[in-house]
């Protein structure tokens, strides 16, 4: 053997050795008549042929029976004669049956004569990598499906430039686009022309590029024009070398949740509002009840001091103008106690428009030459039933209000409709049938604010020493003890309306009057029992029974005027005040009744207070009091 040919056959053994020693790839040779030639460790390894086994056969039994069938082997070969090489991937067969999915590459081996001498068959295991992709596969075709089944959140893709390129089915169901009608679009169509104006979208689009993410709550509009709060969320999406790939874009509707919690503040305000007036009446009661014992002190002294002094002109101008003050202070406390739902109510049976005719003169004086009152009254309207004095009262100062709103002149328009309240028609009023008074004017009107805080007690817009502030929280208190409401409405520079929603009068209703009309009063002397723990009001109370030639026995409790009973103390009659420590006076009157059950008694009072039993049929002595309402009590309980 020639050197040559030595050094083929060692360089030939080398290769063989080569091409053995690969054992993840299955090389191996092929006849062109696709019969197998050689084989390698690698086919050997994921084939499980061994070589003796495999050569001699044709190659086609590595293919399934439907590729076989489908004569892919043979195509193969054709298809690797006609362009110079075959490559493709598939599933192929192992010697025990199982499947693996295999890279192939086949070249033809071409003499320099050019005859076809067979094939170089390279063939890969990348069962691990298809099973991966699959899983991948399956992994975004499952993530899609989740996406897509998705309806209560838009789930969607931006391109870097904001346009869009996928649409779930929440976002067809929040925003009302089909797929064919948004993808493409760009994602700015969802936002407000003013919001666009300002550059939002793109501002959305540099935060999440920047920061990685973008989220905001704000307004965003549907195709259809309507409006709804969106909760917005903007996540980049970028490569594994950084290169920004898009956007991905989660949109939540919340507009009922915003306005459950915008209602939810709402009645959160209404109940502190409604907590903080509960307090202030309270407290007003409170301060009006013992501003009352001090004025029926003052009043009670004052007049009988009156009565005893001579004819100075000096002294008497004094007295008069002592009087006149505290008179003032009993008008406060009426307006305090009507705030706070405690004043003595006489309601009865009220026509509005013979009321509201009665009192025209008062009304124009209270308005001035300036401005025209007008009025619309349907026919035959129901009466309401009413306190005449403070409705007449509520009126005027409602009057006073419209003046001060319109100092350059203008209308005023009272008017009055029927109303029917539902069962679950209404919150805040109980079911049945109302009038609705109103007075609307042409003044200034009230902004938000300010029509907040109208009602409130010792609110006013009149400046320091020229208001109470209690005009529209005495209206408040008083409509709202009989029952009805007080409703205003108002808007800056359009005026303002006030309703008066007061319940129509029923069948037979007749007015309560506290006292029987004015008449010559003959009263006997008598032994009057006076309780009060207030001990001025007690001597106050006394000197007046006293100058009207009665007897009076004094207690400052419950226990001590029980005690003087059980001595034996005769007594023709009982005034005793209401509030009082440990034992109240209707508990007093309780007792008393069971020991002397034909007693007369009085219950004194600084505001209404709800009795139940007996004690409520009690004839009641308002403070402050006048001799002459002692007279009038005390001729009253004496029938």
């Amino acid at each position: 053997m020639s050197d040559n040919n030595k050094s083929a056959a060692i360089e030939e053994m080398r290769f063989r050795l080569l091409i053995d020693a690969v054992v993840d790839y299955a090389i191996y040779m092929i006849d062109p008549d696709g019969i197998i030639t050689s084989w390698n460790s690698g086919a050997k390894r994921f084939k499980g042929y061994e070589e003796a086994e495999i050569l001699g056969q044709h190659f086609s039994r590595f293919y399934t029976a439907d590729d076989r069938a489908a004569g892919l082997p043979q195509r193969a070969l054709d298809t690797a004669i006609r362009e110079g090489r075959f490559e493709g991937e598939g599933w192929r067969v192992r010697k025990d049956g199982t499947n693996f999915w295999s890279h192939v590459v086949i070249d033809p081996i071409i003499d320099p004569n050019g005859k076809l001498l067979g094939f170089a068959k390279i063939t890969r295991d990348l069962t691990d990598r298809k099973m991966a992709e699959e899983t991948l596969k399956q992994s975004e075709q499952q993530f899609r499906l989740l996406v897509q089944g998705v309806t209560d959140y838009a789930i969607y893709m931006l391109s870097p430039e904001g346009r869009v390129s996928n649409w779930n089915q929440g976002a067809q169901r929040i925003k009302g686009y089909l797929p064919e009608e948004i993808i493409g679009q760009h994602f700015s169509i969802f936002y407000t022309p003013e919001d666009r104006e300002r550059g939002e979208p793109q501002r959305a689009l540099a935060i999440a590029t920047e920061t990685g993410r973008f989220e905001s709550r704000s307004w965003r509009v549907r195709k259809d024009g309507t409006q709804f709060l969106a909760h917005v969320v903007v996540d980049a999406i970028r490569g594994e070398t950084g290169t920004l790939l898009g956007f991905a874009k989660i949109t939540r509707d919340v507009t009922e949740a915003h306005q459950a919690q915008q209602s939810l503040e709402k009645t959160r305000e209404a109940l502190a509002q409604a907590q903080k007036m509960q307090a202030i009446g309270q407290l007003s009661g409170g301060i009006a009840h013992d501003f009352n014992n001090l004025l029926t002190v003052i009043l009670g002294n004052l007049e009988i001091v009156q009565k005893r002094i001579g004819d100075d002109p000096k002294i008497i101008r004094l007295l008069e103008n002592a009087t006149q003050g505290a008179l003032r202070g009993v008008s406060l406390t009426q307006r305090m106690l009507a705030f706070a739902r405690r004043q003595e109510l006489k309601t009865e049976s009220v026509d509005i428009p013979q009321l509201v005719q009665g009192i025209t003169g008062l009304l124009r004086s209270s308005l001035g030459p300036g401005i025209r009152i007008d009025t619309d009254f349907p026919e035959d309207l129901e009466p309401v039933l009413a306190d005449v004095n403070q409705l007449e009262l509520a009126l005027l100062n409602l009057a006073t209000n419209a003046r001060d709103a319109m100092p350059e002149g203008g209308s005023v328009t009272i008017a009055a409709q029927r109303e029917v309240v539902l069962e679950l028609g209404h919150t805040e009023l109980a079911a049945g049938r109302y009038i609705c008074l109103s007075m609307t004017d042409t003044g200034d009107g009230m902004d938000a604010q300010t029509l907040a805080s109208a009602r409130d007690p010792f609110f006013t817009t009149k400046g320091v020493g020229k208001g109470t502030g209690l005009g529209l929280s005495m209206v408040h208190g008083f409509i709202e003890q009989l029952g009805g409401r007080f409703i205003l409405k108002s808007e800056k520079a359009n005026g303002t309306t006030a309703e008066l929603w007061i319940p129509v009068a029923g069948e037979g209703t007749t007015a309560k009057a506290l006292f029987p009309p004015a008449a010559p009063i003959v009263v006997p002397r008598l032994s009057v029992l006076v309780v009060d723990d207030d001990s001025l009001v007690l001597t106050s109370t006394s000197l007046l029974l006293e100058d009207l030639g009665h007897r009076v026995v004094s207690a400052t409790s419950g226990t001590e005027a029980l005690a003087l009973f059980d001595r034996g103390e005769v007594i023709d009659l009982m005034i005793t005040d209401m509030a009082m420590p440990h034992m109240s006076g209707a508990q007093l009157a309780h007792a008393v009744r069971v020991l002397k059950p034909d007693l007369p008694i009085v219950l004194a009072t600084g505001y209404a207070e709800r009795l139940e039993g007996f004690a409520a049929q009690l004839p009641r002595l308002p403070k402050p009091f006048t001799q002459l309402n002692l007279v009038e009590i005390i001729a009253l309980s004496m029938k």
